[in-house]
C-alpha cells in the first residue's frame, strides 16, 4: 500500500441507466483522515456514484482507486474487503430480526452457534466508543426512524470499515444527536479514518467538512474544493446555478374555524409503551400548527393517530366529525393529506410505477376512474402533469417508485397529498433529506396551502423550520404537550427547555 495515496480516487466515472446518464465522467478524490462532503439536488448522481465505490453499481467507464490500487468490486463485499462501507439512506435492514442479528447478518462469525448475549456485549461496547445508543435485543420494526439510522451506521462500523460512505445520516436525526454524530465523525477522522459524508444540510457541510465535490446533474461543478471561506450561500449556488432564498415570508392574515381538533388523546407506541399522554390539540383553516420536538417522543405516533394508522383513547374530529380509531379511508375522504416520515414503506409503494403511486387515492374518482375501471391513458397525463409541475426527477411516468432518488421520492408522494387540495394536511418531516432548492420549494407549496385555507399540522426536527413556517408552535416531550406558543411570541430558551421536558406552559 503507498501511505502517500488518496484514500480513494475516481476518475472519468460514467455509469449510465435507460434514460438516464447519472455519472458524466466524475472526478473525486478521498485523502485519508479528511471529512468530504459530496453535494448535489435531488438526482444529481450523489448516491449513485457512492453505490459504485460501495459495490453496488458498476461504472460504464472511468477507473476506482484504493490507496493507490487499482480495483473494480461485483459486490458490497468486495468493497468491505478493501475497507469500504456505507451507510445507505434508505435502511437495509430486516424487521422482523433484532439489531444484533441484523450488524451479523452476512458475516462469517458466528459460525454454527449463535451465542446472541455474547455479541449483544460487543455491540454495546461498540454503541459506547461511538455513541450511538440502541438496545441490542430490540426487534427493527420496534425502533424508531432515528434508532434504525444508528443501527446502520453500527453495521458499518462493527465489519471494521475505515472508509465510511454516509448517505444522508443526519436526515433522520434530533438536533442533539447531529451534534453527536458530527463529534464521533471527527473523532473517527482523527484515528485515520475517512468519510464521504452526503448531505443537504449545508451548515453541517460548513461545521465539518475538509473538501467539497459538488454534483449538478451529473457533472462536477466543483471538485474537492477546500471549505476554507466558504458559506452556505456559495455551496447553493453551486448546487443548483442560481441564489437560494434562505428566509420564507409567512404573511399574517385572518384564521377560518377549526378544523381539526383532538381531546385527551393517547397512544401506545410499538413496543407497548405510553407514546401520547392526553394530547388535546387544535388547528384552524388557514393555519399552521408547528409541533417541535426531540424525536422519539411521540410525534410519529401523533400523526398516525390522526390519520388512522394507530389506535388511540380520547376524541379526534376532522370539521366536525369524529375519525378517531376509524379506517385511514376515513380520514381521506373527511379531506385528510399525509407526508408520512417513512417515504419508502409508508409513503410510497417502490415497485409500483409513478401513476400508480400517484392515483392511490384517487382512482375510483372521475376522470382516473368510474368505480370499477382505471382509465390509464388519463392516469398517465395526470401523473406527467405532476411530474412536471413538481420537478420529479425520473425516466418517465412508468418508472417504478424504488428507483427514485430520496428527494424524489418524498416530491412524488408531495404532488399526489397537495393535488387531492386537502382539508387538513399532516406534513411529517416534510423537508428531510431535501436539498436547498426543492426545500425552499416545499416550504412555499405549504405556505401556498394554508393562504387557500388548509389546515397544516407540521411536524419537524427541524426547529428553524418550525419557527419560520408556523402560526402556533406545540411543544412536545416523552408525548405530552408542554405547552403551545404564538409564533410572534417565541422564547428560544424557553422553547428549548419544554423540549427537554423540563417546563410547562399552558396558552
Amino acid at each position: 500500500m503507498n501511505s502517500t495515496s488518496p484514500a480513494v480516487e475516481m476518475k472519468d466515472i460514467v455509469i449510465e441507466f435507460p434514460g438516464v446518464l447519472a455519472n458524466d465522467h466524475v472526478n473525486l478524490t478521498l485523502q485519508e483522515g479528511e471529512i468530504h462532503a459530496l453535494l448535489g439536488e435531488n438526482g444529481a448522481g450523489k448516491s449513485t456514484l457512492m453505490n459504485a465505490l460501495a459495490g453496488l453499481y458498476k461504472p460504464a467507464s472511468g477507473t476506482i482507486r484504493v490507496r493507490g490500487e487499482l480495483v473494480s468490486f461485483n459486490s458490497p463485499r468486495d468493497a468491505i474487503l478493501k475497507g469500504i462501507g456505507m451507510v445507505h439512506q434508505h435502511f437495509m435492514l430486516v424487521p422482523t430480526q433484532t439489531v444484533t442479528e441484523n450488524i451479523l447478518l452476512g458475516l462469517n462469525e458466528p459460525r454454527f452457534v449463535m451465542s446472541l448475549n455474547k455479541f449483544d456485549q460487543k455491540i454495546l461496547d461498540l454503541e459506547e466508543k461511538y455513541g450511538l445508543f440502541v438496545d441490542p435485543t430490540t426487534k427493527i420494526w420496534q425502533l424508531s426512524v432515528g434508532e434504525q439510522q444508528r443501527v446502520e451506521i453500527l453495521k458499518t462500523l462493527y465489519r471494521g470499515a475505515n472508509i465510511l460512505i454516509m448517505d444522508e445520516p443526519t436526515a433522520v436525526l434530533s438536533p442533539r444527536e447531529i451534534d453527536e454524530l458530527m463529534e464521533t465523525m471527527r473523532s473517527m477522522t482523527d484515528q485515520g479514518k475517512s468519510i464521504i459524508f452526503i448531505t443537504h444540510k449545508l451548515g453541517e457541510v460548513v461545521d465539518i467538512a475538509d473538501r467539497v465535490t459538488v454534483l449538478r446533474k451529473g457533472v462536477v461543478t466543483a471538485e474537492g474544493e477546500s471549505m476554507k471561506g466558504v458559506t452556505k450561500k456559495d455551496l447553493a449556488q453551486r448546487m443548483v446555478g442560481r441564489e437560494v432564498i434562505f428566509t420564507v415570508e409567512r404573511e399574517s392574515h385572518e384564521l377560518g374555524d377549526v378544523v381539526m381538533e383532538m381531546t385527551d388523546v393517547s397512544a401506545l407506541n410499538n413496543r407497548g409503551l405510553p407514546a401520547l399522554k392526553d394530547v388535546s390539540l387544535s388547528v384552524r383553516s388557514g393555519e399552521i400548527l408547528g409541533i417541535a420536538g426531540v424525536g422519539g417522543n411521540g410525534q410519529s405516533e401523533l400523526a398516525e393517530v390522526i390519520t388512522g394508522l394507530r389506535k388511540c383513547s380520547g376524541k379526534i374530529f376532522i370539521q366536525g366529525e369524529e375519525i378517531s380509531n376509524q379506517p385511514p379511508i376515513k380520514a381521506i375522504n373527511r379531506g385528510v393529506s399525509h407526508i408520512p416520515e417513512d417515504r419508502t414503506a409508508v409513503g410510497t409503494a417502490p415497485s409500483l410505477s409513478l401513476t400508480d403511486n400517484t392515483i392511490m387515492k384517487g382512482y375510483k374518482k372521475h376522470p382516473i376512474g368510474d368505480g370499477w375501471r382505471i382509465n390509464f391513458q388519463v392516469a398517465q397525463k395526470h401523473t406527467s402533469k405532476l411530474k412536471d409541475k413538481y420537478n420529479i426527477i425520473a425516466p418517465s411516468v412508468n418508472t417504478p417508485a424504488g428507483k427514485l432518488s430520496g428527494g424524489n421520492l418524498q416530491k412524488l408522494i408531495l404532488a399526489r397529498e397537495i393535488n387531492c387540495e386537502p382539508r387538513f394536511l399532516v406534513a411529517m418531516q416534510p423537508t428531510r433529506g431535501l436539498d436547498v432548492g426543492a426545500i425552499e420549494d416545499i416550504r412555499a407549496l405549504l405556505l401556498e396551502q394554508r393562504s387557500h385555507g388548509a389546515a397544516i399540522l407540521l411536524i419537524s426536527e427541524e426547529l428553524e423550520e418550525v419557527l419560520s413556517l408556523s402560526d402556533r408552535i406545540a411543544v412536545i416531550s416523552e408525548g405530552k404537550i408542554m405547552g403551545i406558543v404564538d409564533s410572534e411570541d417565541v422564547d428560544i430558551d424557553k422553547i428549548g427547555m419544554m423540549m427537554a421536558g423540563m417546563q410547562e406552559i399552558r396558552e
